[in-house]
């Protein structure tokens, strides 16, 4: 039959076909519509780029990523780029490719994706100055536009094509989420020394990603660069407080009795030590970092220089509210006294750039700088139960974890943990829980502590599969005394026989074994830090148990897994995990972060903090106080008081000791806040500490501390204490933490 339709050939002398050619294989066919290109100056789309990149999406254009856009646009828009409307829609389609790459708000090359191969996969499928979505370039032609690692940045163009399907094919895949995975298959524990080393850029105003390899032994500078990306991290979150906003601009003058003089605009300034130079008798608001110098008097030191503290007559704020010891930083209200010289003239001195200046700063009310919700931190609007990106801007494109952003995942990873929960709830007839049991200080060399881990476990065992937590968290020290470096060889095999022992008891207990993640977490008393600490403060962040003692352990869950048909379930396999001291234990991407931190930090804290008298040197500080004396900063919305603990209101004095722990740690946004001469830390690696953003849970194993269960800014800090407390026979004790919920409970049993 001959086709109704077909396409007329022209003279064989023009070689065309000897068939004729249907208009459905012309149909076919990709049409290409051509586009002349023009030469368009980047000052010309600068405004058109600012309208879309900004207003539309929140990022920043840096003006060499504005050079290569305007090339791209010329090249493929051609002259309709502005009466057609064709460049505002490639740019709309460059920002959305670049946030789903998970690039920073500053659009630029090197700052988390490659804008290069975002405009090469967009290029692909133009046509006629349009993104049209039929066509798609080849895998092998596909360019990676992923480009950070945890381990650091790479070139785009020398990842493997292998590598480029899978992580596109990872992006197609969360675009629908599959609630049949099981939140097992969203959990990540990330090591110390595979987190980011984010640095905070004071001259960008920015987080940015430390270009330089870490190492263990890093040049001296390092030391000096560690308090101040410390400082630098504090000084601006500071300056994001609402109590350093002014709606009239900058107040004139220099005395803090100005600003507290209008109650109506109530604005803080902080001055900078050395401008205190010239300025006797005048009062100030300073922010600096404690310390002791080789005199045993206390300083307080900045960027710009420092100077003796007298805090003879100084309150603390809240009165008993917190510990300040050397090595935090801290807020000072107080007047500046020059010293005087040996002709009788008043002078200010500086000893060298950045030294200490002359005279003495006396203090009438100290306190350490006020904490940030993490909401605040990351932009999301914590009023909307989506957690829509708010106007105010924030830190939502930084992947602080190597997990995503919040901006760029945060919303998918939502909408994946919805779903699961009601997929479970229409299924189950009941509410879904993530539960998470927490365990410290198990020791094994104690006779009671595996019979109190047997207790724990059947009680979970005894539950219904989806009643049992997902994740066990045990965290050291696992001995009570540093045996590793006092016998030697025998102290190993010791220490390896404990171990074996635990996996006989876990080996009880095989169904936890096939349906739990669990995690374990060292002290610093467990290998290899304890065979030259001897059991002092250990360096940290420091490593996991070496693999060397933990062979058994695995050899059960193995053995467990083995009897698991996998096919039949969506769960993944129960696994053992050793980690880093601290950890962190991620749950559906940003969403849900666990910082784990094993320290004695309450006693470390005890002993060095400074002693503020509240008598009648107090009272006389107060008669010299402006009106509005009480510094508001650390008041903040949300003060430790929303506490769950297991127990009776009489425990005040715990709940008290509690609130001032959490307050310590979480107002400085650092695990440890201490000089290095107390608790060691590596240089290269100081990230891993930070507390910035706030995680939406902090354990914090102090086993000198009561159990207890507060929150505080949105941040639920859980201390399990011991395993087996002192002074009690048969008695366990944990904590069973709801992911959920964000709230954790101490449980007790007899056993």
């Amino acid at each position: 039959m001959v086709d109704s339709d077909p396409v007329p050939s022209s003279s064989p002398g023009f070689g065309t076909p000897a068939h004729p050619l249907r208009k459905s294989r012309l149909n076919a066919l990709p049409t290409r519509t051509s586009i002349l290109p023009i030469l368009l100056p980047s000052s010309t789309l600068r405004p058109v780029a600012f309208r879309t990149f900004t207003r539309k999406h929140n990022l920043t254009i840096s003006s060499s990523a504005l050079q290569t856009l305007s090339t791209f646009v010329g090249k493929n828009c051609g002259s309709g780029w502005r009466e057609d409307g064709l460049a505002e829609r490639v740019l709309d389609e460059v920002a959305k490719s670049w946030k789903k790459a998970g690039g920073g708000v500053i659009v630029d090359e090197g700052k988390g994706a490659s804008l290069r191969g975002v405009l090469q996969t967009l290029e692909g499928n133009m046509s006629g100055g349009r993104v049209v979505s039929g066509m798609h370039s080849s895998a092998n032609e596909a360019p990676s536009i992923m480009k950070t690692t945890a381990q650091g940045n790479r070139h785009p163009n020398k990842e493997p094509p292998s590598r480029v399907v899978v992580a596109q094919r990872s992006l197609d895949s969360m675009e629908k989420p599959d609630v049949t995975l099981h939140p097992r298959h969203w959990i990540r524990v990330i090591e110390a020394f595979d987190i980011p080393r984010i640095i905070y850029n004071a001259d960008k105003k920015y987080f940015e990603v430390a270009r330089s390899k870490p190492t263990l032994f890093p040049p001296s500078s390092q030391k000096i660069t560690l308090f101040r990306d410390r400082y630098n991290v504090v000084h601006q979150r500071l300056l994001r407080h609402e109590s350093f906003h002014s709606s009239s601009g900058p107040l004139s003058g220099g005395s803090l009795r100005q600003y507290l003089s209008s109650a109506a605009n109530q604005c803080y300034r902080l001055t900078p030590i050395a401008n205190l130079l010239g300025r006797n008798g005048t009062s100030h608001l300073i922010l600096g970092l404690l310390s002791l110098s080789p005199t045993g008097d206390l300083t307080l030191s900045d960027l710009s220089g420092s100077i003796a503290l007298d805090l003879r007559h100084a309150r603390l704020i809240p009165k008993d509210g917190a510990w300040i010891a050397p090595g935090m930083f801290v807020l000072v209200d107080g007047t500046y006294e020059e010293e005087e010289n040996v002709k009788g003239s008043t002078l200010g001195g500086i000893s060298g750039v950045g030294g200490a200046i002359g005279g003495k700063f006396v203090g009438v009310s100290i306190c350490g700088p006020p904490c940030e919700r993490r909401e605040a931190s990351l932009g999301v609007d914590s009023q909307q139960s989506s957690r829509e990106v708010s106007s105010s801007g924030g830190l939502g494109w930084i992947d602080f974890l190597g997990v995503g952003s919040e901006r760029a995942r945060g919303p998918r990873m939502r909408q994946i943990e919805a779903q699961y929960i009601r997929h479970r709830h229409e299924d189950m007839k009941v509410g879904r829980r993530l539960r998470i049991a927490i365990m410290s200080e198990v020791n094994l060399d104690n006779m009671r502590t595996l019979d109190a881990l047997r207790k724990v476990f059947s009680i979970y065992n005894d539950l219904e599969s989806e009643d049992r937590p997902i994740v066990f968290v045990l965290i050291g020290n696992f001995i009570q005394k540093a045996i590793i470096n006092s016998s030697g060889q025998v102290g190993s095999i010791e220490y390896k026989e404990y171990f074996d022992a635990l996996s006989l008891t876990l080996s009880e207990f095989p169904s936890l074994l096939q349906h739990s993640t669990f995690i374990f977490v060292p002290g610093d008393n467990d290998p290899w830090s304890s065979a030259f600490s001897s059991g002092a403060a250990s360096i940290v962040p420091r490593h996991a148990i070496p693999e060397l003692f933990t062979s058994r352990v695995k050899r059960a869950f193995a053995m467990a897994n083995a009897h698991l048909d996998s096919t039949q379930s969506s769960e993944p396999p129960g696994e053992a995990i050793w980690t880093s001291n601290p950890s962190r234990l991620t749950l559906f991407g940003p969403i849900h972060d666990i910082a784990i931190f094993r320290d004695d930090i309450s006693n470390r804290l005890r002993r060095s903090a400074v002693s503020f008298s509240h008598g009648v040197d107090a009272t006389k500080a107060e008669n010299t106080t402006p009106p509005n004396k009480d510094i508001s900063l650390p008041e903040t919305n949300e003060q430790p008081g929303n506490q769950q603990t297991d127990g009776s209101s009489s425990a005040s004095s715990t709940t008290s000791f509690a609130r001032k722990l959490v307050k310590s740690i979480l107002d400085q946004g650092n695990m440890s806040p201490f000089p290095l001469s107390s608790r060691p830390v590596l240089w290269d690696y100081v990230s891993s500490l930070q507390l910035y953003p706030l995680p939406t849970a902090l354990v914090l194993a102090d086993p000198e501390a009561t159990p207890f269960c507060i929150t505080y800014e949105g941040c639920h800090v859980i201390n399990p204490g011991r395993l087996v407390p002192e002074g009690e026979i048969s008695s366990v004790r944990w904590v069973e933490y709801d992911v959920l919920k964000n709230r954790g409970r101490v449980k007790q049993e007899r056993f």
